[in-house]
Parts: structure tokens; C-alpha cells; sequence
């Protein structure tokens, strides 16, 4: 996997170059984690004066970008591939954490920087994919915003920041601002650093962090706080079935999904759902059972299991997570799902028909584990640390792209993993033996030992020590397990974790239904 490419056009590069270079991006542009491209507009132009402005048409104050120079310097750095093209103006939508975090999903970016009153209308339309504003205010040219969104953008890159959590604890994640940070002394100016910063007691430092970062969200931006109200309670509902629904509840909490929909139950939702096969409940009557079939009966006990419809999206992975209470909910999710959606988990069979019908294929089913204690277990082999890019061929070796209990997973997915510090190896005598990982979408898995060094305790270190990891940063451990594979649902018993009730369906879009 190549470095991601940021492409700036600009009447001003060197601008842009001596922006970025210094700090962070700039170190990791010269690690060729990323790589920075500006691109003077004037080099295109064809008029002998390096000219790229002219007069509006229909008259006005200011000049106008011509469109000639914009779209050849565009075709240069593209070579006319389509690759997403930003446009920085005041009058796009706002720039946001969420978008950064969506953005730096691409291989490639282009940023368009605009000067004068703009830039002629119909190279837009040509060339621009997105219309980004960093704020309702007029700035004299585009570089300012673009440096802006390039740094939010590449610090999420993985790599690039080189702790992997540090981005996870900062401003807006999980739409909380960040709790306050203290440093030494530990007395200034009669201020002493909170205590509790000072008891070793890790529990404690986090509950008073995320007390703090409740507290500060509220006061200083209470439209952020009550999006994170919103998604708590929609937390708490799902808890109802915690098993069921951890992994739905897990990507809330750790703000990676966005809502796209959802809908509690009202008490007359069984009637519409019996209509929708054909059966009808009359009031106060008792329906006998030899009156449906044996999968409307499945079904129907299906759609009593759930009390919550909803639809979560996580942009980084491109994955959906989907519970539907019954068919009429289930066709509003398959009809919401995102248009660059690869992958959705379900566990209602009416939902997954019904995404067949829409073009997804099942890749395999699963049983979802999660441990719900928060006791570190014990890590019995020691040779277990992060994996850096000198493991990624060892990896790649033993974990193929098409092997079916691991879907979707590619060469360039296991650089991600181990980029994002979300994956740990097992080491015998300084050789590599094994590893274990977390996926994107904030399950584990990944988890092989080589044939000649299993039943020596090896999955379970190496599982262990991927459970405390996840444990440190107060997530709740999960997993999915392919239905049927009984020596690895033994392992996660031996090891504390509960199954859930539901089967879960991985499904991915076809490429017939992608084109």
C-alpha cells in the first residue's frame, strides 16, 4: 500500500509546502506515510503572462479562475481517473470530524484552492465531488482551509500520529470534547493537579476523565452533549439484550458509527408484522400455531426478540450493522443502506433476504461472544508485543485474502490493522508464531498460531492479551465465530466470554449491485 496522496491545487505551493512540513505531517510525509502534492494552477495556463483570472461575465466587482488552467492542472495530477475532488468555500457543507474521518478512508485527495471571487462555475461541474466549508467566514484564497482539513485528515491515517489512541481520546470522539490535562508540577499558582490523576488507579483516572469530558460538553457545547445523550440511550435500549447486540452497542460507544436510523417498537407492531405474511391477530383471539408455517413462525419469533429497529454506518470500514423488529423496518433499512456500503451484519433472516433481493451475497454465518467482566485475564506466553510493518509479510503469509472465515479481508486490510497498532503477535525464541487482531469494525479475530506450536496455551495468550488491550481503553471485548467451528467457541468459554442467542449473517455487496 502506497502512501496516501494529498493533491493541492493552488496559485500559491509553496504556501501549502511550508505549511505542512513542519511537526507531525511533516515527518510523516518524509516517512512516505503520506505525500504532499502542490500544484501551481499558472504552470497550466496558456497565456504567455502566467494569467489564470479574467472579468465575470454579466459584470460584478473582482475577477473570476478561469476554467482552462483549473481542469488541465485537475487532469495532470489525475490523469483523468475520477479521484475525489474538494472544493474549499464558504459555501459548502461544514467540515467536521466525522467527514476528516471519512476522508482519510481515500488513497488519493485533491484540493481545490480558490482566489478572486471564485472560480468559473462549469469546471465545478466538471471536476469537484465535494464542496467543503471550515466555517461561515470569507478567508482571501482556499490554502488556509485546505492545510487545515489535510492536517485533520492525515493525523487519522494510521501511522501517522504514532499512538493509536491518541486520536481516539481526543475533541469531538465520540461526540465529547476532551477532559482537561494536567502536567508537572504538580502545584502551580496555588493549583494543585487533581488527585485522583495522581492514585495510580487506572479505573478511577478513566471514570474521572469521562466525567470531566460529560461535564465540559455540556457547558461549552450542548449541541454536542445532546448527541451523546441521544446515542446513551439508545446504548441503554440495546442493553436490554446486551449478547445480542454488542457489537451494535460496542460501535456507539466508541463513537465509529453514525445513526442512520432507528426506531423503537410501538405495542402494535406485531399485528403490522403478521400482516406482512398474510396472517392476521384478531384482538383478544388466541392464533393457533398449526396456522402458520414453520419459517412464519420462525419469523415471528424472530421480530418479538427485537424491541429496536436500527441502522448504524461506519465510514471507515464501510460496514452497516442492522436490527430490524420486523419486515416493515427491515425494508426501510435495506432501502437506507449507504450507496458505498461493501459490507452489513444482520441477524434476522428477514432482514437478510431481504438484502439478498437487493443484491448482497451471504458470506459466511457466525456466533457473536462477548466478555463482559472487566477483570485482565492472564497472558501465560510472554512473548506477545504490537506487531509493526516488518511482521506485515509474515501476516500476509498466513492469512489469505479468500479464506472464507475472514471475510473481506486483503493485503491491504492487514497494513491497515497493523498501522493502526490493532494487532499483536506471539513469539517463540525472537520467532514469530502467531497473532491475533482487532478488526475495523471493532470485533476480534485475526486469531492463527502456526500447526506446530498449538495446544501450548499460544491462541489463548495471544487472545488474552488482545481482550486486556481492549479492556485498557474500556471497550467491552466481542467477537464473531463461524457456526461451527467448536475449538475456537470452546477457547472463548475457557476464556469468560458468553454466546448470544442470534445467529449473525456477514453479508457484501455484489459486484453486479457495485456498478
Amino acid at each position: 500500500m502506497s502512501a496516501v496522496i494529498f493533491h493541492v491545487l493552488t496559485l500559491f505551493p509553496e504556501m501549502v509546502i511550508q505549511g505542512l512540513s513542519p511537526s507531525v505531517i511533516g515527518r510523516a510525509w518524509e516517512k512516505k506515510i503520506i505525500s504532499l502534492n502542490a500544484v501551481d494552477i499558472r504552470d497550466y495556463t496558456t497565456d504567455r503572462h502566467r494569467k489564470v483570472d479574467d472579468y465575470p461575465y454579466g459584470g460584478g466587482a473582482g475577477m473570476l479562475m478561469q476554467a482552462q488552467p483549473v481542469y488541465d492542472a485537475h487532469r495532470a495530477v489525475t490523469g483523468g481517473r475520477k479521484v475525489r475532488t474538494i472544493y474549499v468555500t464558504p459555501q459548502g457543507t461544514p467540515f467536521t470530524q466525522a467527514k476528516a474521518r471519512e476522508l482519510a478512508n481515500e488513497d488519493e485527495l485533491v484540493f481545490l484552492c480558490g482566489h478572486y471571487e471564485g472560480i468559473d462555475e462549469r469546471v465545478l461541474e466538471e471536476i469537484v465531488t465535494d464542496y467543503i466549508s471550515i466555517g461561515d467566514y470569507v478567508l482571501t484564497g482556499g490554502e488556509l482551509p485546505a492545510m487545515v482539513m489535510i492536517d485533520a485528515i492525515a493525523r487519522l491515517i494510521p501511522g501517522v500520529l504514532g499512538n493509536d489512541i491518541s486520536a481516539e481520546e481526543e475533541s469531538f470522539y465520540n461526540d465529547l470534547l476532551e477532559y482537561p490535562q494536567y502536567s508537572r508540577p504538580e502545584e502551580w499558582r496555588e493549583k494543585r493537579v487533581p488527585e485522583v490523576l495522581l492514585s495510580g488507579d487506572h479505573k478511577k483516572v478513566m471514570q474521572w476523565r469521562l466525567e470531566q469530558a460529560r461535564q465540559r460538553t455540556a457547558e461549552r457545547r450542548p449541541d454536542l452533549y445532546e448527541r451523546y445523550q441521544e446515542k446513551q440511550l439508545l446504548i441503554r435500549k440495546l442493553g436490554r439484550h446486551k449478547r445480542n447486540n454488542i457489537h451494535l452497542m460496542e460501535s456507539l460507544e466508541r463513537g465509529c458509527a453514525e445513526v442512520l436510523y432507528s426506531e423503537t417498537e410501538p405495542a402494535h407492531w406485531a399485528e403490522e408484522a403478521c400482516a406482512e405474511t398474510g396472517n392476521r391477530i384478531e384482538a383478544g383471539k388466541h392464533t393457533a400455531e398449526k396456522s402458520h408455517t414453520a419459517a412464519e413462525k420462525h419469523s415471528m419469533k424472530e421480530q418479538n426478540s427485537a424491541e429496536i429497529s436500527i441502522l448504524l454506518y461506519d465510514r471507515s470500514c464501510k460496514t452497516c450493522m442492522a436490527l430490524a423488529a420486523n419486515t416493515a423496518s427491515g425494508k426501510i433499512i435495506a432501502e437506507k443502506l449507504p450507496e458505498d456500503t461493501e459490507m452489513v451484519i444482520v441477524s434476522e433472516s428477514f432482514l437478510r433476504e431481504l438484502l439478498i433481493k437487493r443484491g448482497y451475497k451471504v458470506l459466511g454465518s457466525y456466533s457473536q461472544m462477548l466478555y463482559t467482566r472487566k477483570e485482565t485475564l492472564s497472558v501465560k506466553h510472554k512473548e506477545i508485543r504490537p506487531l509493526t510493518m516488518e511482521h506485515f509479510p509474515y501476516v500476509c503469509c498466513w492469512y489469505c485474502s479468500d479464506d472464507k472465515c475472514n471475510p473481506g479481508i486483503d493485503d491491504v486490510y492487514v497494513r491497515e490493522r497493523i498501522q493502526a497498532g490493532a494487532m499483536y503477535g506471539a513469539f517463540m525464541e525472537g520467532r514469530q508464531v502467531g497473532f491475533v487482531g482487532i478488526h475495523s469494525e471493532g470485533s476480534l479475530g485475526m486469531l492463527f498460531v502456526e500447526e506446530a506450536f498449538r495446544r501450548q496455551g499460544i491462541a489463548a495468550s495471544l487472545e488474552a492479551y488482545a481482550v486486556n488491550r481492549m479492556l485498557e481503553r474500556g471497550w467491552t471485548p466481542y467477537g464473531h465465530i463461524s457456526v461451527g467451528n467448536i475449538a475456537s467457541e470452546k477457547l472463548q468459554e475457557k476464556l469468560g466470554f458468553y454466546k448470544a442467542e442470534k445467529t449473525f449473517w456477514w453479508m457484501e455487496k455484489t459486484l453486479a449491485n457495485s456498478t
